[in-house]
């Protein structure tokens, strides 16, 4: 194995009273392309700072490989100081370095080098910085939300220009597309330590799950055995207890060991303030056109949205999607069609740049003033009273942040703050606006789940590939000179009716996309045959049954896991009850897996 290009070892750092890292530790090898996740606040960009040299840590040590090339891209780019984007991105060159390759980028990227940083938008100025640390070709690409402020097209681009690279990369975004396609390694920062995995993206999610689920089954011993030791401290002879000063120590230590499993209290919990029902047809709109001077942004739109679809609206920056938002919500007049909305409509809103939030409020008063009642130490949320400490727990705030000022919080933290806000207010139509950014990725998975079991409507405007894929029952995609086009399904369904991106001619395909599909998958089935054997027949008829039963057993299983008292009692069948559990549930897992595959064979067969 070839030895590290740059190592951290054993890092620890505090920031203000609170230990962020705790002995943290990654390596970086030659052609490695490790994503860095973790929730918002756990310290990723701390530690991508410590790893870039940028930051000091408290105790540790950091190597790089001399004379390898290190770029960092923050999630903030700085262009102060500089006349040109060109001048900006120049700045980034290392000796012997192509000068032509800053300006081959920031053309790709849809900059002329000449724009002054001043008046640049925040994608504008993430594309200046993306030319930046690409140009020299580094040996280790150091990347924080690369894809922050970023249009599809745009995405899309970076994901091909970072495949072909042969860089080392370590990679913190919330696009999960794109870290399933170019990650090998996971970097999972939780509770301060760094735990990693030399697979793919695509399986974080199971080895997460897995490694919390062992950490409750050992917090569950740890737990028995404090109630255990704790009754000897209270009960035991008196003339011994001298004898046992170890004893007591240890308990002492086993609390602390229970407090470290434990962590942080559990994720956010998201749930919506629920309004009444509205009418069946929530937005009509026949025959819209919108233009700005010349420029047609929408141009004779007909679409229905009915109560309980998840309608997506896809384009590059520019194409017009918040202003058909605003159209369709009766934000903004049409020039031409019209508008209705349905009865009894109650919209909760929540903009793309968190421009309802006040930098001077706290943020205790910004959740209260969600009801109208700032000031208060009360938050109703589907009609019931929540202290506004409890409710800020529910979105990973600490009780100490109540007083802290909106305008020194992260971009992760504004936008739990803004998600709490909007989700506090009654409603049956939730209009989002890039609601995915800045969010972590455990937070993201909760606002999916929550999306998919609201009752009401949702029209939503996002760049997230799988965030969309997720939540849209349909898209409006922009397919230029103002023309919109419907598509059921989400972002995949829409490529599959389509047959390309909307920024592409129809019937096109992406080099990369292309490469893909023209190259047989190592483990891809073998194509059908003409018709199911009586086997595939069989196990698609019985699956069902077995999948039920599966879930039943799975059912009592956890029931009798949940008693409290059974490995104190009887801790063999405890373990016995825990090995059955995953037993049953790698099964059931199989055969739906199995299940699925059959039924999809027998849709095939059927539509040929």
């Amino acid at each position: 194995m070839a030895p590290p290009l740059l190592f951290l070892s054993d890092i620890f750092l505090t920031l203000g009273t609170t230990p962020l890292l705790r002995g943290a530790e990654i390596a970086v090898a030659p052609g490695d392309r490790l994503c860095l996740v973790g929730r918002n606040g756990s310290g990723k960009s701390t530690l991508l700072k410590v790893a870039a040299g940028l930051l000091q840590a408290d105790s540790g040590q950091r190597f790089v490989q001399p004379g390898a090339t290190v770029r960092y891209l923050p999630q903030e780019p700085d262009l102060a100081g500089f006349e040109t984007t060109l001048a900006y991105a120049e700045a980034g060159l290392g000796p012997g370095d192509d000068p032509h390759r800053v300006r081959t980028l920031l053309e790709a990227l849809g900059l002329t080098g000449a724009e002054h940083p001043a008046r640049l938008s925040g994608g504008e100025a993430r594309r200046a910085a993306l030319a930046r640390v690409l140009a020299p070709s580094p040996d280790i690409l150091l990347l924080d939300e690369p894809t922050n402020h970023l249009d599809l097209p745009a995405i899309a681009w970076l994901e091909e220009e970072l495949a072909s690279l042969r860089s080392a990369m370590v990679l913190i975004s919330h696009d999960r597309r794109l870290l399933e396609s170019l990650s090998r390694g996971i970097v999972w920062l939780d509770r301060g330590m760094a735990r990693r995995l030399d697979r793919g993206f695509a399986h974080f999610e199971a080895w997460r799950d897995e490694t919390l689920e062992q950490e409750a089954t050992a917090r569950h011993k740890l737990d028995r055995k404090l109630v255990m030791e704790e009754d000897w401290l209270r009960y035991g002879v008196a003339a011994r207890r001298k004898r046992n000063v170890r004893r007591l120590a240890d308990l002492h230590e086993l609390r602390a060991r229970t407090r470290q499993l434990r962590g942080p209290a559990g994720g956010p919990k998201l749930a919506a303030s629920e309004g009444e029902i509205s009418g069946r047809m929530v937005v009509v709109a026949d025959g819209v056109s919108k233009s700005f001077g010349d420029k047609a942004v929408v141009r004779n739109v007909t679409t229905r949205v009915l109560r309980g679809d998840r309608l997506g609206i896809i384009g590059a920056n520019g194409a017009g999607k918040t202003t058909l938002l605003n159209l369709l919500t009766g934000a903004m007049a049409p020039d031409s069609g019209e508008v209705k909305l349905g009865a009894g409509l109650q919209m909760v809103t929540l903009d793309q740049r968190r421009d309802s939030l006040d930098p001077d409020a706290t943020l205790a008063d910004t959740l209260t003033g969600a009801n109208g009642r700032r000031g208060g130490d009360q938050v109703i949320v589907n009609g019931q009273a929540r202290h506004v400490i409890g409710y800020m727990k529910d979105f990973l705030f600490p009780p100490e942040q109540a007083r802290t000022p909106v305008g020194v919080l992260s971009g992760g933290e504004r936008g739990r703050l803004a998600l709490a806000v909007a989700l506090a207010k009654p409603g049956n139509l939730l209009v989002l606006d890039e609601p995915t950014n800045d969010l972590d990725l455990e937070t993201l998975e909760l606002l999916q789940e929550l999306l998919a079991d609201y009752p009401g409507t949702v029209l939503l405007v996002s760049h997230d590939r799988d965030f969309i894929d997720r939540v849209c029952t349909s898209v409006l995609v922009a397919e230029g000179d103002g023309r919109w086009q419907d598509y059921a399904g989400g972002w995949s369904d829409m490529l599959a009716q389509r047959g390309a991106p909307p920024w592409l001619p129809v019937g096109t395909m992406p080099a990369r996309e292309a490469k893909a599909r023209a190259a047989p998958a190592p483990s891809a089935p073998a194509s059908p045959s003409k018709k199911m054997s009586f086997k595939d027949k069989h196990a698609l008829e019985q699956l069902p049954a077995q999948m039920e039963k599966l879930q039943a057993e799975i059912g009592r299983l956890q029931a009798r896991l949940a008693d409290p008292d059974l490995y104190a009692r009887d801790p063999a069948a405890f373990g016995k009850a825990s090995e059955a559990l995953t037993r049953a549930t790698g099964e059931l897992a199989a055969a739906e897996e199995r299940w699925l595959e059959l039924e999809m064979l027998r849709e095939s067969l059927e539509a040929s």
